[in-house]
């Protein structure tokens, strides 16, 4: 329950509402708090950000393949971004005998930039405000006929605009639906890599380091843009030439200094900055600790396999990655959650309020009371997806329930088959039945063990035993067809597809009787029956009730300027380069060195181990322009700016728009920023362009890709 202690709360929440407004904040281009920006030290304009008359920063942002952010480093169409963010395109071109995740890729030339299919990258042309277009006839409204009208309105306005070939529209709802906003979209389709450095340095530190501070992570990786001959977006042709940008960003290599200012232009994910007390309760105290269960388990197995076996360490490198990243950010959450005094912060907010409008209460009671009403219910959601998700066997058995579903209701075409079957193989190619069968056992004993019965299928506490589970379920996988160990139509799934798939029929009949789909539908079945469309029902009116919320908040707290949550669009956040004491007797400088790779360097190792250049090349002290007023060539550094996942990758920049980092993470201390921005532990972490460069230069010997670009020194 909320403990409302609310003399530690008064006192928290008067010190995080004087500076919290000075830092937080993921703001719309086109609504840039400008004012304060420029009393924090920025010294271009809100124009010289966004503009759609003339070229702009953002000309130079993209959004990477649906989820990271990258810029545009050259007047060649050059990108760069995130080394994770690139992981799967190097793994992809990688195999045992050319590992490029291990050696690292430098093209030499244009002609050796090497191409990856399906890889995108968008441009924000332009963003308008929508919301009365898609308001329009709503008042009366309720429920699925407030939806449809909203769709509708959305599709009109959408056919209303006139838009080229390669452009598309998007309308996304801002403040929980109170406001919407149409952005329009230019795709690229031609993205080719051009440098990486070895995962040694890109990822340098990797599990035990991320979200970690001090790092020493080189986290970046190149990329170019290709066009048709007419700098138009084109499907991947050798005859493409290097996309010409409206507005690249000059490179920074000035020294840092605590304080200065610094802005991040990208693509957040996801935040929930206005929740209500409760709900955040229920994530520090429930929903996160159930999801970091299932990981930790998942990761512990997978971690075994993968130290030993190289080809297992390849094949499942990028995947680990993806669940540990967000196995260790919810660790951090709840630490932080609980250190910042969160739900006791929310308290005392929503006390200020109902005491400015008392209609606030009325919804605040509604909200306690639904929370609580789907907290068994929410809770079986975590867990239930978490394993679905985690247990690669259950995923494959439920992406195969999803496609039997389709086609036996007759909404299955030849398009969607293809891409279904396109999917598979894309799953299989890095799929270990044997690995699975292990992660899948251990998972299901603790479902069995840590769901609510209420929530199980009958005769479920046979699964409880992981060391029994192990020996049944590898029984199951061998003779799994979905696992790919078991062949149907004279062909495994995981190896001839297309004759797997020649007799559908005959496909589907098999695998309703497969032994791993049987036990995943049982537990599916039983889900879906018991706690998902509670679970659905009461997620609905609470989504209904925070719009009000949200409205109510942004008409009651007139000295508050309140910017919407991230939902993958582009957005502005602005800070100063800074150091942090997250803990009694611990301070954090802002600035680490190579001197401390070279500190954290064993020989050898999955996470730390360096390349022996690297070493040499610190030896020597061969620098060059690299160096700062230490002598050392700065690696990495944080800020307060406002972050989160989908900034990974997004342009650092100075005040006057210069690159001066790559935003790749947040302080540990401070990945409770989604829910609750504190500015005493709030840091992003950037590479240093000076690193960057460096690596290019110095240790990969592609000083082309400098002579490209526009240094600032």
């Amino acid at each position: 329950m909320i403990k409302r202690n609310i003399l530690i709360a008064s006192a928290f929440f008067s010190f995080s509402l004087g500076i919290a407004q000075q830092y937080g904040g993921m703001w719309i281009p086109t609504e840039l708090n400008e004012k304060e920006m420029k009393d924090l030290g920025m010294k271009i304009s809100a124009k010289d950000i966004f503009n759609t008359q003339k070229p702009s920063i953002k000309d130079a942002v993209v959004q990477f393949n649906g989820g990271c952010t990258a810029e545009i480093i050259s007047p060649k169409g050059l990108l760069l971004t995130n080394h994770h963010c690139g992981y799967g395109q190097i793994q992809a071109h990688s195999t045992v005998q050319n590992d490029l995740l291990s050696n690292g890729f430098w093209a030499k030339n244009m002609e050796t930039e090497l191409p990856n299919p399906g890889v995108t990258v968008d441009f924000i042309v332009d963003i308008k405000e929508v919301t009365n277009q898609i308001l329009e006839g709503t008042d009366k409204l309720q429920d699925q006929d407030l939806a449809k009208k909203i769709a509708n309105n959305i599709e009109i306005y959408k056919n209303s605009q006139k838009t080229e070939s390669y452009q598309s529209i998007t309308v996304k709802p801002m403040y929980y639906g109170n406001k919407y906003y149409a952005y329009v979209i230019e795709t690229y389709k031609d993205v080719r890599l051009v440098g990486a450095p070895p995962q040694s340095i890109g990822k340098f530190g990797s599990d035990t380091d991320n979200w970690v501070w001090p790092r020493h992570t080189g986290d970046f990786s190149m990329f170019r843009i290709y066009a048709d001959k007419n700098n138009k977006p084109a499907e991947y042709s050798k005859d493409n030439v290097p996309y010409v940008p409206k507005h690249y960003l000059p490179v920074s290599i000035k020294d840092k200094t605590e304080n200065d200012f610094t802005f991040v232009f990208g693509f957040p994910g996801k935040t929930t900055e206005y929740l209500p007390a409760i709900a955040v309760e229920k994530i520090m105290t429930e929903i996160d600790p159930a999801r970091i269960a299932v990981r930790d388990v998942a990761l512990k197995t997978l971690d075994e396999k993968m130290r030993t076996d190289d080809a297992t360490r390849i094949k499942y490198a990028s995947k680990y990655a993806s669940v540990a990243n967000y196995w260790k950010k919810w660790i951090g959450e709840v630490e932080g959650l609980k250190k910042s005094n969160a739900v006791q912060k929310k308290v005392m907010y929503e006390g200020s309020l109902v005491s400015k409008n008392h209609e606030v209460k009325a919804t605040l009671d509604q909200l306690n009371k639904l929370y609580n009403d789907q907290a068994p219910f929410a809770l079986n959601n975590a867990y239930y997806t978490e394993v679905v998700r985690n247990a690669e066997s259950f995923a494959l058995a439920n992406m195969y329930s999803t496609h039997i579903a389709s086609v036996e209701s007759g909404k299955m075409d030849e398009k969607g088959l293809v891409a279904f079957k396109k999917k598979l193989t894309s799953f299989y190619k890095d799929y270990s039945a044997e690995l699975d069968s292990k992660v899948t056992a251990k998972l299901l004993a603790l479902y069995a063990n840590k769901t609510a019965p209420q929530f199980l299928p009958e005769g479920f506490d046979k699964y409880k035993n992981e060391a029994q589970n192990i020996i049944s379920f590898e029984e199951m996988s061998k003779n799994s067809v979905i696992t790919g160990r078991n062949q149907v139509n004279g062909a495994a799934l995981n190896g001839d597809i297309e004759k797997a798939f020649s007799n559908q029929d005959k496909l589907i009949k098999t695998i309703k009787k497969d032994p791993v789909y049987q036990l995943f539908m049982t537990i599916k079945d039983t889900y879906m029956k018991t706690a998902d469309p509670q679970y659905t029902s009461l997620q609905a009116k609470i989504d209904v009730l925070q719009k009000t919320y949200m409205a109510q908040q942004m008409s009651t707290d007139k000295d508050r300027k309140f910017f919407p949550d991230a939902n993958s669009t582009l957005r502005v956040t602005y800070g100063k380069v800074k150091g942090s004491t997250p803990r009694d007797a611990v301070s954090y400088d802002y600035q680490t060195h190579l001197a401390g790779v070279i500190e954290k360097y064993v020989p050898g190792d999955y996470e730390f181990d360096v390349p022996q250049k690297l070493i040499d090349l610190y030896n020597k002290k061969d620098y060059g322009m690299y160096k700062d007023k230490s002598g050392d060539v700065p690696v990495g550094f944080t800020a307060t700016n406002h972050t989160t996942g989908g900034n990974s990758g997004s342009p650092a920049l100075d005040a006057h728009g210069n690159l001066v980092g790559l935003n790749f993470d947040r302080q540990w201390e401070g990945t409770m920023s989604d829910i609750n921005y504190d500015p005493r532990f709030s840091r992003n972490i950037m590479v240093d362009t000076k690193y960057i460069l460096f690596i290019i230069d110095k240790f990969a010997d592609s000083k082309w890709l400098i002579d490209e670009m526009k240094i600032v020194k």
